[in-house]
């Protein structure tokens, strides 16, 4: 690269390398030795608010290998969590087969239009990974929906409103038509129940890049002025083994199959050692995010290492203004 042209990429990424997210000195913030029952590990967290307090959904490994859902409640979404003494949601094996081995990764998500909040979450068996929708208003009932996509399918999460009169979910399948890989796709319903009219959104860019191997959404989509704003994980798989990082992106409001723009950088990755060593090396995976209105501070909670629970803060203006010095996605979403 000549000077010119490297000048040129200093210019036009002059948010290089500015910490967006910054962890919380008390991380991480749960881990197995707090839950009430025991357990192997505890992660990947969904995140809501309920009546006014953080309310995590945490995806709870037993030492079988088997996870399951229990809620933990906070104040100040930081400590004194009140915990469920038993799993809040449990894998419902006879009447829902496909939750075999169990239950993970939930995405909370307040529907207004139900005044409901709905959890989408993975169901595992021995036919593979699966979306499953379930609606609660107590965070203690749930109605199943039961499966929104066949397996290979998951890091799913609902819009919080219909758009142009449907519903819409982000997911995550295996499509060998598509190209090595796994992408994010959006798929449309009238009912919550059955799906269809699906795309691909946002490629992983192969080769060399942070996020070439594979990508998921994280977080569910918030809604801005300017678009939906998008935290997506993305993988690459290195010489001692896969790397889970960060990125963003922003989705048309009105038409979220457009991508308005996406980070060329990650803007979050594994440092710490409770990120880097645990059950699963070197991933940082958050499910949930909670946004403070009143100061427009936004809490992400990630699974480290597939070990435990931890925090990090951003201010959303921050990821704003970051988000608009990205670049537009080129064809195809491929680089």
């Amino acid at each position: 690269m000549n000077k010119k042209k490297f000048e040129t990429r200093l210019k036009n990424h002059d948010n290089t390398y500015i910490e967006l997210f910054h962890r919380h000195p008390d991380n991480p913030i749960l881990t197995a030795k707090n839950w009430p029952y025991p357990a192997n590990t505890v992660f990947n967290p969904g995140a809501t608010i309920f009546h006014g307090k953080v309310l995590l959904l945490a995806r709870v490994e037993d030492r079988r290998g088997f996870s399951h859902l229990t809620k933990a409640v906070s104040e100040d979404g930081v400590g004194n969590w009140q915990i469920d003494e038993f799993p809040t949601l449990e894998p419902d094996r006879a009447n829902y087969p496909e939750e075999q081995w169990g239950i993970e990764d939930p995405r909370i998500c307040w529907l207004a239009e139900l005044n409901r909040w709905a959890v989408a979450y993975v169901a595992y068996s021995h036919d593979g990974p699966l979306v499953s929708i379930a609606l609660t208003d107590d965070f203690t009932h749930f109605d199943r929906l039961g499966p929104a996509m066949p397996p290979e399918d998951k890091d799913a999460a609902l819009f919080p409103r219909r758009i142009r009169g449907k519903w819409a979910l982000i997911h995550r399948p295996i499509a060998a038509k598509y190209g090595p890989g796994a992408h994010i796709w959006l798929s449309y319903s009238d009912d919550l129940v059955h799906w269809g009219v699906r795309r691909v959104v946002i490629n992983a860019r192969r080769g060399g890049w942070w996020d070439g191997s594979k990508i998921g959404l994280s977080a569910p989509p918030i809604e801005t002025a300017e678009g939906w704003l998008i935290l997506y994980h993305g993988v690459r798989q290195t010489a001692s083994g896969s790397k889970y990082r960060l990125g963003l992106a922003l989705l048309d409001l009105d038409n979220p199959n457009r991508v308005l723009r996406r980070s060329d950088e990650w803007v979050f990755g594994p440092t710490e050692q409770y990120e880097r060593e645990g059950d699963v090396n070197d991933v940082v995976f958050p499910c949930g995010w909670v946004l403070d209105d009143k100061v427009g501070q936004l809490k992400m909670y990630y699974g480290g290492a597939d070990t435990c629970i931890a925090l990090a803060t951003s201010a959303l203006s921050d990821l704003l203004d970051y988000i608009r010095k990205c670049p537009e996605p080129r064809e195809e979403g491929f680089y």
